[in-house]
């Protein structure tokens, strides 16, 4: 069926700080694409973008951060991707919004994108496409480009004062981009003083750190943090000398100056440092691709506590149930018996089977035994410590485990991302995860409970249990599965003995486990 498609030369304009912007209209949806936020010199401080006269076209996405390597086709129908042109000029923000009323003061909710600090963009995945989540939400979603890698996050401050923050300048980027949303999403309906910051994997280590950030404080007013607390990442924990780097690029480059290496292409840039770097990195030594804590980011609030600000952001926390488990599950495993669940489990377990069947069958009991093998070790701990910490502010902190079972494979747990499109109610776009009378229902809690975060600050919808905050003691799950459950504290100890003998998923991300 045809849809209403608006983009003529006087509609829809909308005006900005720097200069006016034309985008398009769809069915209901005002888009804008590519809108730049900033500007920047290699390795420097965001600068404001200087205003233009007449319109400009905002009708194609913006250039997306170089890459250090290759991008990959693996593993699509689980995930699938959009690959877009790179540049560094790549500091640029995507609008979908129901309203260019200035007094329509809808939500807000930004994406920040997932590729740890090195990789991604706003537009990798299909999921991260934001109209679906506007229409359903009435609100305005905006997704973010960045400076990643070694152009986003390199320390090279050595080298004088205009450098002093280039360890930092991708998330610099980021506040950047959440200042022009503060400064112009009215324009698009939004209101500046109701705005969700929201990402998942390296994103949601990205809103993590900003919740570290002074620069950012007042600029969001949420937080939701997804499957981004990962093991602490202090530099208590590599060699504090972040000097070596910078002239191990320069004499691979054959650079004598800094501002000689700083007007290397960025292919031989990465050249250089895609050889330099695994030896630097196998002494223990910096090599950067993350934040480093100085008087700009208070660095990990694990290990330097939270700053005031971070204590006052209602925030939420979560991960999926499988994570880096990315290979098939047991074949045909709903079909076993328990004599051969059992044979199964002990080639990985062996005299801890029977404990641990346990633990699981009490924590997950909807679930199959052998998906114990794919139970995630690396994001849940890692959450459930963050919340406690989190919890002792002023601001609720919620917690949710995305559990969901997908129709593939003879069914396989949540994965690394597979949760991307129910919040973004995109499940029309990523097939995986459609289940008849089941999917459709879970996509509208999900994303019914971020929308309500958003606008009173705590997640709820009508069909989910009621979801209460964490405390230090406690940490309340909402469990995201095809019937949805409220479990405070329900796998502490499944973890307790699960940790201490997990499998390592990049070691057995391995085809179907034939029966037996």
């Amino acid at each position: 069926m045809a849809r209403t498609f608006i983009c003529s030369s006087t509609e829809p304009i909308v005006t900005t700080a720097s200069g006016k912007i034309r985008g398009f209209k769809i069915d209901s949806t005002y888009t804008f694409w590519g809108i730049p936020y900033a500007t920047a010199k290699r390795w420097q401080m965001p600068e404001p973008v200087q205003p233009w006269e007449g319109v400009e076209d905002a009708l194609s996405y913006g250039f997306v951060s170089p890459m250090l390597s290759r991008e990959s086709k693996r593993g699509e129908i689980m995930c699938p991707h959009r690959y877009w042109v790179k540049d560094e000029n790549c500091l640029n923000l995507n609008v979908w919004t129901q309203s260019i009323d200035p007094e329509a003061k809808k939500p807000v909710m930004v994406w920040i994108h997932g590729g740890g600090f090195s990789a991604g963009s706003s537009i990798e995945q299909v999921a991260y496409d934001g109209e679906n989540l506007s229409v359903f939400g009435d609100c305005v979603v905006v997704s973010i480009n960045h400076r990643l890698n070694i152009i986003g996050y390199l320390d090279l401050s050595q080298y004088g004062e205009k450098y002093w923050n280039s360890a930092n300048v991708g998330n610099a980027d980021l506040v950047a981009a959440l200042q022009w949303v503060h400064d112009n999403i009215a324009a698009f309906g939004g209101d500046p003083e109701k705005v969700l910051i929201f990402g998942q994997s390296g994103g949601g280590g990205k809103v993590q750190s900003l919740l570290q950030t002074p620069a950012a404080d007042g600029l969001f007013q949420r937080a939701v943090i997804m499957s981004g607390i990962l093991e602490i990442n202090a530099m208590r924990d590599i060699d504090p000398d972040t000097s070596k780097i910078g002239p191990a690029m320069m004499a691979e480059l054959g650079c004598t100056t800094i501002e000689e290496m700083e007007a290397v292409p960025y292919e031989a840039l990465a050249a250089a440092y895609n050889k330099v770097a695994p030896g630097l990195a196998a002494q223990g030594i910096y090599t950067g691709q993350t934040p480093i804590r100085n008087s700009w980011y208070a660095g990990d609030a694990r290990v330097y506590g939270f700053t005031e600000h971070a204590l006052t952001v209602p925030t939420m926390v979560g991960c999926c149930i499988a994570e880096m488990s990315f290979g098939d599950a047991v074949a045909r495993k709903h079909e076993l018996t328990d004599e051969a669940r059992y044979a199964i489990l002990r080639d990985e377990f062996g005299d801890k089977t029977d404990a641990l069947a346990e633990l699981f069958k009490a924590a997950h009991p909807t679930k199959d035994l052998t998906d114990l093998i794919q139970l995630d070790a690396r994001f849940r701990p890692n959450d459930r410590a963050y919340i406690r910490l989190k919890a002792a502010g002023e601001a609720p902190v919620y917690n949710y485990l995305f559990a969901y079972e997908f129709p593939i494979n003879d069914g396989k747990l949540a994965w690394h991302c597979s949760d991307l499109a129910f919040w973004f109610h995109n499940e029309d776009k990523v097939v995986v995860g459609n289940k008849p009378g089941v999917s459709d229902q879970l996509e509208k809690n999900m994303s019914t409970a971020i929308l309500n975060f958003l606008k009173n600050g705590a997640p709820s919808a009508e069909d989910l249990p009621e979801w209460p905050a964490c405390t230090t003691e406690h940490v309340n799950t909402m469990v995201l599965d095809d019937t949805c459950a409220m479990k405070p504290d329900f796998d502490e100890s499944l973890y307790e003995a699960f940790l201490p003998v997990a499998p390592d998923p990049r070691k057995r991300n391995r085809k179907n486990i034939a029966l037996r």
